[in-house]
């Protein structure tokens, strides 16, 4: 099933809380997950810098990690949200605020903006997403080795626990959790993977990494 861009929130099989991003793609498949230094970002790869003034959507922000929250998105959406929760805005407050001002892509599939964001503890994280015929924001609980997934296309209705949008899922490490996305349990099923990004929480904070589809 090709799912289109995807964001997760998860929760190890041990207990570490996990924001997951990943980068499925037909039409722009030459990109990649960077760290620019705290923050995960999705810019074309080496020789494909051009993509960007076919589509202005595909470079951006992906995940950013404000106070003790971890948030990843499909696009410009990213900073806002972050900034909005660094500034005492609650989580659920700041995916509506910034979901609605920004609405969905004007690309040529109106592509839905979608979101997680994740708390470092607790046991309870926010989906958010706007299509051209809504906007939905829900909390989703976090089960130990289970992540709840939302994306652009096939997969853009935020379901409850137990439904087909929730897969198994582990890792050890951040750069485990975004390997997972792309290739672990039913997250290989789903068609046409670029590259993921991972913030997993851990005792010193969230940790970051990206992973790319060779």
């Amino acid at each position: 099933m090709y799912a289109g861009r995807i964001v997760a929130a998860g929760r190890t099989r041990s207990g570490a809380n996990a924001a997951l991003y990943r980068v499925s793609s037909r039409s722009f498949p030459n990109r990649q997950a960077v760290d620019l230094g705290g923050r995960l970002a999705i810019v074309p790869r080496e020789g494909h810098e051009g993509d960007v003034y076919k589509n202005p959507y595909i470079a951006y922000n992906c995940l950013r990690i404000a106070d003790t929250f971890a948030i990843a998105t499909n696009g410009t959406q990213t900073d806002p949200v972050a900034e909005k929760i660094a500034a005492g805005t609650a989580p659920r407050d700041a995916l509506v605020q910034a979901l609605s001002t920004l609405d969905y892509e004007k690309d040529d599939y109106n592509t839905p903006r979608i979101a997680a964001v994740v708390p470092e503890a607790g046991d309870e994280a926010w989906l958010g997403i706007v299509r051209h015929d809504a906007l939905i924001v829900r909390a989703v609980p976090l089960v130990a080795g289970r992540a709840t997934w939302l994306s652009t296309y096939e997969g853009d209705e935020i379901q409850g626990p137990g439904g087909p949008q929730e897969f198994d899922f582990d890792a050890g490490d951040a750069l485990e959790a975004a390997r997972f996305v792309v290739t672990g349990g039913d997250f290989s099923k789903l068609t046409n993977p670029v590259t993921s990004a991972a913030a997993l929480a851990t005792a010193r904070g969230f940790e970051l990494a990206t992973f790319q589809v060779p």
